[in-house]
């Protein structure tokens, strides 16, 4: 080689690395993959669990009405046994009262005694008169002075079932000729008009 050409391959500037260019962002989309055939066994079980979803829903929605229903009777019924308790109640309060009980005891043929006498257990001393008690009581639980009792007033007495405190029950014909009495004529006719000259 000739001196020339030394010096020329020496000034020749030694080669750099290649320069990069820039990475471009976008890229193409692979191409996608073949469809399978989706397998009936799939399709079935999705069917299937969605009629199991709704046969449930459906039941469970009975169920509840059913239940509801059911539990309106019951609450029905415990107002009525209530309500029956309540008027049991009553008629154990009306029963229990001092006024039918002293009618029932003048029905049975006891009498209250107006000087009454009393036993001093200590000593077995009588204290009082001591005398027996007469054939007639000094109180009318029935009488006229008595407070009126509604819970009392058709309820018979104990030992005589045709007596209530207002004294002997009627009889059936009676009663329905006093109601009758107490209407007013029967209108055949249209209205009464009154008569004018």
């Amino acid at each position: 080689m000739s001196l020339a050409n030394t010096a020329a391959a020496r000034v020749r500037p030694t080669p750099s690395a290649p320069e990069r260019a820039p990475r471009r962002r976008l890229q193409a989309v692979p191409a996608p993959a073949p469809r399978r055939r989706p397998r009936l066994g799939y399709a079935i079980v999705a069917f299937g669990g969605a009629v199991a979803i709704a046969v449930a829903q459906m039941s469970l929605s009975v169920l509840t009405t059913q239940s509801s229903y059911e539990l309106a009777a019951l609450t029905q019924e415990g107002r009525t046994a209530t309500l029956q308790a309540q008027e049991l109640r009553d008629e154990v309060a009306g029963l229990s009262s001092p006024q039918y009980l002293a009618a029932n005891a003048a029905a049975l043929g006891m009498v209250i005694d107006p000087s009454p006498s009393f036993l001093r257990l200590s000593d077995g001393a009588i204290i009082g008169e001591g005398n027996a008690a007469g054939s007639t009581s000094t109180v009318d639980a029935a009488g006229r002075g008595a407070v009126g009792n509604a819970l009392l007033d058709r309820r018979p007495l104990t030992t005589d079932p045709d007596a209530t405190l207002a004294g002997k029950e009627e009889t059936d014909d009676k009663a329905e000729e006093d109601v009758e009495a107490e209407l007013p004529p029967a209108l055949t006719e249209g209205l009464p008009s009154p008569t004018t000259h």
